[in-house]
């Protein structure tokens, strides 16, 4: 039987925590239960779950786009720095990957999980170990 995404995600939190980068990608489809299980994850260990785009956008309405393609690096940083805790669980990331913001996604995140462990849900897949859209 095939252990719950919730459980399997809590096992790499553990297994992360004494690596340079603590990121933890979970990457599925739409409608594939990513958000549940970041949801349980955050019931188990109070981590706070941070809908990116919500805040982000909040952050960025009354900047141009040239500003906020410079700003979002700031503004996430902000955001997560923000949450309590060493854990912060990501969710609703599609943001990072609009062209117009010029942004590198996964070195953006990288960047964030230095200070802290990072899970963040993407909706994509792995195709021959490359993350496709």
């Amino acid at each position: 039987m095939a252990e719950p995404l919730a459980d399997q995600v809590l096992r790499k939190i553990g297994e992360v925590c004494s690596l340079y980068h603590r990121l933890i990608l979970m990457v599925g489809p739409a409608g594939s239960g990513k958000t549940s299980a970041l949801q349980q994850v955050s019931a188990s260990t109070s981590a706070p779950l941070v809908n990116v785009n919500l805040e982000l956008t909040r952050r960025m309405l009354l900047l141009t786009e040239r500003q906020r393609a410079l700003q979002l690096p700031r503004l996430l940083g902000e955001i997560v720095g923000e949450a309590p805790g060493e854990l912060v669980l990501l969710d609703n990331i599609e943001i990072l990957f609009d062209v117009h913001l010029k942004q590198d996604p996964l070195r953006l995140l990288q960047g964030l999980s230095r200070n802290k462990t990072v899970v963040a849900a993407w909706n994509g897949f792995i195709v021959d170990g490359h993350m496709m859209r």
